[in-house]
């Protein structure tokens, strides 16, 4: 008997983690935290819906912390298998989930420094020393490559454009009477005719497929992405202001520095310094620069010509924290990349509290905002957000460019759907917020007649 249960990323959009069980064997695919409304962070410190020493593995789509960032604390609570992801993926991991750790415990620090938690004392989810129990476990499986998890299941990883290393998770069930199945989890679905990385990848068949729907009701503005950026970096930097871009350490800041690179090649932006402050941004970039395996022929040609396609003039990558607090004292205009993509924490929110009252500056928002977050609240216009405990005005232009997300939104992915000869038998949509996830469900079923699901937290399907 084979089963699946969803225990995360359902009708939301972060904490993914999906179970497979197999004879009595559990497997793990992604282990994401879950951010975003108070009611969702508080499952990241539930006891784990299944005991964490039953998994025998994880096996990663991608390196985003909704995917990945609960792995140390699974570890504490029991887990001892083997973490499989693409050879990228485990690099960001080295990257990712000790900066997660600093991140946690730096908070929590500062909160019982300023009193701001209501815990005595706050602490953190888990602790970098945590981390490095849990990245020794870590096997790389290029794509392609077959691995046996047991004598009737195996999986495989597949290209999904997303981010550097991101993949589909594709897993073949041998019935007792010889028949196989497939169960193709999507992750992230990523962009076509992005910069830096190959499209996704299609597949003709699954028996199941859980998809993702993070877009499923909205599609990306068809805006010229250089052209509005070169506007907005323009405007603020006649008003002698700064532009803040609170992004993703991994993708979304590197396809910014690659726009940027270009814009101020062909004289379409001033030269101004370009900062990337956050540790685990800098060095995701310099992991770009090295993994040609998923670069696509734009990039491959910049590299071949010697020329680094992610730096400008003036660039900079920053990573100390007197180099981050000396920047929110600059008055020369300059735009500061930092994490976290949804000002759920990290060095952007100090940028922020400087930043925010001051009409001159902007803050320009290049990915997807998950409802309760800061950047949702400051994206929506509400006047004021709490930083630190205290309450900072919102007088900075606020500026979206959703055309620079790293997600398909639902054409991409009806486009991706295109590439199956047959129906799955059940779609599961996941990732997604209720609205987005119904919409895509609609439009799938109007479409092509398949049969698509949208599950609740915990629910347990038969394979």
């Amino acid at each position: 008997m084979a089963t699946l249960k969803f225990l995360g990323a359902t009708r939301t959009v972060t904490g993914s983690r999906h179970l497979i069980k197999v004879d009595g064997r559990s497997f793990l695919i992604d282990c994401g935290l879950f951010q975003g409304m108070k009611q969702l962070r508080l499952r990241n410190w539930e006891p784990f819906p299944v005991d964490p020493a039953s998994i025998e593995a994880v096996i990663l789509t991608h390196g985003h912390i909704d995917h990945s960032g609960y792995l140390p604390r699974l570890a504490m609570e029991g887990f001892s298998g083997r973490v499989y992801a693409t050879p990228a993926t485990v690099e960001l991991a080295r990257i990712l989930l000790p900066d997660s750790a600093r991140l946690q415990e730096e908070e929590a620090d500062y909160a019982n420094k300023i009193g701001s938690s209501k815990h005595q004392p706050a602490l953190p989810l888990y602790r970098e020393s945590d981390v490095h129990r849990v990245l020794h476990r870590f096997e790389p499986v290029n794509y392609g490559r077959s691995i046996e998890l047991t004598p009737r299941l195996s999986f495989d990883f597949i290209d999904a454009g997303h981010i550097i290393g991101s993949s589909f998770v594709r897993l073949r069930l041998i019935e007792p009477h010889g028949e196989e199945k497939t169960i193709l989890l999507t992750g992230d679905i990523g962009r076509y005719d992005e910069p830096i990385i190959h499209d996704p990848t299609p597949v003709a068949a699954a028996d199941y497929l859980v998809l993702e729907s993070t877009y499923g009701d909205r599609e990306h503005r068809q805006v010229d992405v250089k052209a509005r950026l070169a506007e907005i970096i323009n405007a603020t930097v006649a008003r002698g202001g700064h532009v803040i871009i609170p992004a993703f350490a991994v993708g979304r800041t590197q396809t910014i520095l690659y726009h940027l690179r270009a814009l101020e090649e062909e004289g379409r932006i001033p030269t101004v310094p370009v900062i990337v402050d956050s540790p685990m941004a800098s060095n995701a970039t310099r992991l770009y620069l090295r993994h040609t395996e998923g670069h696509d022929i734009e990039m491959k040609d910049l590299l071949d010509e010697q020329r680094n396609p992610l730096a400008t003039k003036r660039f900079n990558l920053v990573r100390t924290r007197d180099e981050s607090k000396a920047l929110t004292s600059r008055e020369e205009p300059t735009i500061v990349i930092s994490a976290s993509g949804m000002c759920t924490g990290g060095r952007v929110l100090h940028h922020l509290r400087k930043r925010l009252p001051d009409p001159r500056n902007t803050i320009l928002f290049v990915g997807f905002q998950a409802m309760g977050t800061r950047g949702r609240r400051i994206l929506n216009g509400e006047p004021e957000i709490r930083i630190f405990g205290q309450m900072v005005p919102v007088r900075a232009h606020v500026e979206s460019l959703d055309s620079l997300s790293a997600h398909a939104d639902y054409h991409e992915i009806l486009r991706w759907l295109d590439g199956f000869v047959r129906p799955p038998r059940r779609t599961f949509l996941v990732h997604g917020e209720i609205e987005a996830a119904e919409s895509l469900r609609q439009k799938i079923a109007a479409r092509d007649g398949w049969a698509v699901e949208i599950p609740d937290y915990l629910d347990e399907v038969e394979l």
